[in-house]
């Protein structure tokens, strides 16, 4: 299909979405075919559309410039990326284009690029292929374009692509075959659309936690006067899910998601490499901690400002030597929803909220290894917690440029003798938890009222990046 040039977002979308569906519907016809015993001679293929800016000045043309920290373009070049799933980021590509033509004041360029749309992408349900016979799925790469991994990477967001003077620039971080494989790897792990998932996003490992989000949802739904129109739940997550999703929904995505993510870095990584092609506007971790400090009861709740990340799954993508840094936004959010919940002062907070550095490790027996963990180590890094995820997802919210925070709750203090062990709970630590996810969502709502052109800071983006956010 021809390249056509714009000068509105909407009619752009409208032709990459032709050119999109166009495609998809060519492997799916030929597919069906396949399947039904019909042989076919020729290789089949189909490609993503691009959008293409040709910016001569680097000249910024509205008279708002400076207040968003994307939508702008740095420097002259020729600037591209692939588009998918318009039902996921129709509103999401718009939005980019819209204050791209508005800063710039230049057309953009749709048409159909070079990558390939592979067949797994192309269809609904990819349990679809392992039906076939063997003789079949052996002939499929024969036939159809599959995932190719060498030209699916995340060498933008790491800052490793290298383009010379001439070169295509990027657009966006993440290029349409990245942005494919995420959304079937969220619906894989989560049980649910990705079109259910929400802006604002909360990760915890315990079900108590859900089943609290799930209550204030429903009477939120019921009430007419919510903002929350719709509560997704699947009977099935809990059982099928590695990490089912809960999505308490509002007009424009703005509603909240909860994730539970279970235990661990691994998962925390993981779960956010997928979400993070959505672009949500925050992820917070919702999670239990082991209170270092003997001034700390269990209950009291953490809020992190630092991170001491023992993890190691990171480590390559984004280096020890780089600081994760508290996000103010975050943190006021917290703080200010942690007085509305709790009807706290200020001078009264410091009673059951500390903040400092957090530590997260892969070892769940990390008591054991008293070299590595041991009270003076401890006491040197200043850290008043130590926990399994937070680390990892403020370091991918970091490299991902999403904002991120920590509220932690005080379960155990095993080096002054009170392990997590059956029976150790006290009353004010039961009391608190059940009060911990109501915190958490109050620092969601408030931090919705801000909005995306606020917490998409420029905090979190690099000396030369992409236009999208």
């Amino acid at each position: 299909m021809d390249s056509r040039f714009f000068i509105h977002a909407k009619e752009a979308l409208k032709y990459a979405r032709q050119i999109y569906d166009t495609n998809i519907n060519q492997i799916r016809q030929a597919f069906e075919y396949f399947t039904e015993g019909g042989e076919i001679a020729d290789n089949i293929h189909g490609y993503y559309p691009y959008v293409k800016i040709h910016l001569k000045s680097a000249k910024i043309q509205s008279k708002h410039k400076g207040h968003l920290a994307y939508g702008l373009l740095s420097s002259p070049g020729i600037y591209e990326t692939t588009l998918t799933a318009f039902d996921v980021l129709g509103d999401y590509y718009e939005e980019q284009l819209s204050l791209i033509l508005k800063n710039h004041k230049i057309p953009i360029e749709i048409g159909m690029s070079e990558e390939k749309i592979p067949l797994n992408f192309a269809i609904d349900k990819d349990e679809t292929i392992t039906r076939l016979s063997i003789e079949k799925q052996n002939l499929l790469s024969e036939v159809f374009d599959l995932p190719d991994l060498s030209e699916i990477d995340d060498d933008i967001v790491n800052g490793v692509y290298l383009t010379q003077e001439n070169d295509i620039k990027p657009l966006a971080l993440f290029k349409a075959g990245r942005i494919d494989l995420s959304l079937k790897r969220l619906e894989h792990y989560t049980g649910t659309n990705p079109k259910d998932f929400q802006k604002f996003v909360m990760f915890t490992n315990y079900p108590f936690y859900v089943d609290e989000f799930l209550e204030y949802g429903k009477k939120q739904v019921e009430s007419r006067k919510s903002k929350y129109k719709n509560l997704v739940i699947s009977s099935e997550l809990e059982t099928l899910s590695q990490m089912p999703a809960y999505h308490l929904q509002a007009d424009k995505n703005e509603g909240i998601t909860l994730i539970n993510i279970g235990v661990g870095p691994s998962n925390a990584k993981t779960i956010t490499d997928h979400l993070a092609v959505l672009r949500p506007d925050v992820w917070i971790m919702l999670g239990h901690c082991a209170g270092l400090r003997n001034s700390q009861k269990l209950g009291d709740y953490v809020m992190a400002h630092g991170y001491l990340r023992m993890d190691g799954v990171l480590d390559e993508a984004v280096p020890l030597s780089v600081p994760i840094p508290p996000l103010s936004e975050i943190q006021l959010a917290i703080e200010k929803a942690i007085m509305n919940i709790t009807k706290r002062t200020p001078e009264t907070l410091k009673d059951i909220l500390r903040t400092g550095t957090v530590i997260t490790t892969a070892d769940r027996d990390w008591e054991l290894d008293k070299n590595l963990f041991s009270v003076k180590a401890l006491s040197v890094s200043r850290a008043i917690a130590l926990e399994m995820e937070s680390a990892t997802l403020a370091t991918n919210g970091y490299r991902f440029r999403v904002p991120y925070g920590t509220f932690l709750n005080v379960s155990d203090k095993p080096l002054h003798g009170e392990l997590k062990l059956p029976g150790m709970a006290n009353d004010f630590y039961k009391k608190q938890i059940a009060q911990h996810i109501q915190i958490g969502i109050e620092a969601m709502e408030i931090l919705q009222k801000q909005g995306s052109a606020k917490l998409h800071s420029r905090k979190l983006r690099s000396f030369k990046e992409v236009g999208f956010k």
